[in-house]
């Protein structure tokens, strides 16, 4: 496989940054990840956009600008000829200095690996909740330290994700957008303090044409009302939610309102 690092291509082997990098010493940075099908990225506007917006938050220059970082893309997809698969471009605080200060230019890392999302309808996941709130929440930074702190946890308690919730208001999963349907089969998904996912974005604008949708603040006392709920990413597409803090909804099966979004999802992307 090849690596994009700034504006060379390397074989992985080769591929290298120095220790002095501030992602290395210190984690800051920021990511973005895509997925291609066909060959093809599938919103890569709607992930540039969310990239540079995440540089600029977390006070990070990028050397490339949209349309050379779009070629080197592209170079590196013609070269590891992946026709399904997940791109993931980062970007770093740089060699800084004094290992604290961010670096005047940062240095840009893209990979690519083989990716397949399994598209089965019958899938669905159970979810805890845990009161925390995502710092830079708006920006898609290289911090999971929460996260990765509590798989033990969630895996002790045989779930498969966490719903993250602050002072009472439900906000994201790690790597997820959450949405619910209530008993007048809105669907929901909170508005603030969380990270504004592309397939999300996706679900919003198709789901709309079908169904009524709503982004709203959402507390955890609608969450005991939910009769349906699912995520949404770009490596999970739309996946079901059948049971939270043990509490099972839509009798153990993915609902009937988030069956039809799925379906239309698929359309939308795979065609």
């Amino acid at each position: 496989m090849f690596v994009l690092i700034n504006d060379t291509i390397f074989s992985e082997e080769e591929a290298t940054l120095k220790i002095t990098d501030l992602a290395i010493q210190r984690g800051y940075g920021i990511f973005d990840f895509l997925k291609t099908v066909g060959g093809k990225p599938i919103f890569l506007e709607d992930h540039l956009d969310r990239f540079y917006s995440s540089a600029e938050q977390m006070r990070l220059n990028v050397k490339q600008n949209r349309s050379q970082l779009t070629e080197g893309l592209y170079a590196l997809i013609e070269k590891n000829k992946l026709f399904e698969s997940g791109i993931r471009i980062t970007l770093t605080g740089g060699y800084s200095p004094d290992g604290f200060n961010i670096a005047a230019e940062s240095n840009i890392i893209v990979t690519q690996v083989d990716f397949v999302i399994n598209r089965n309808f019958e899938k669905s996941i159970g979810i805890m909740t845990y009161d925390y709130q995502r710092q830079f929440a708006s920006a898609k930074t290289l911090d999971y330290l929460k996260a990765i702190w509590l798989q033990p946890v969630m895996k002790e308690r045989g779930d498969d994700d966490i719903l993250y919730h602050d002072n009472g208001m439900l906000r994201e999963c790690p790597r997820a957008n959450f949405f619910m349907v209530n008993e007048k089969n809105e669907i929901l998904t909170s508005k603030s303090n969380i990270l504004k996912g592309v397939t999300r974005k996706h679900i919003l604008k198709f789901g709309s044409q079908n169904f009524k949708m709503d982004e709203r603040e959402l507390t955890m006392d609608d969450l005991r009302h939910a009769k349906e709920a699912f995520i949404s990413s770009t490596t999970k597409n739309i996946l079901p939610v059948t049971r939270i803090d043990g509490r099972t909804l839509s009798e153990g099966k993915p609902g009937p309102v988030t069956g039809a979004l799925m379906e239309e999802f698929d359309r939308y992307v795979y065609g």
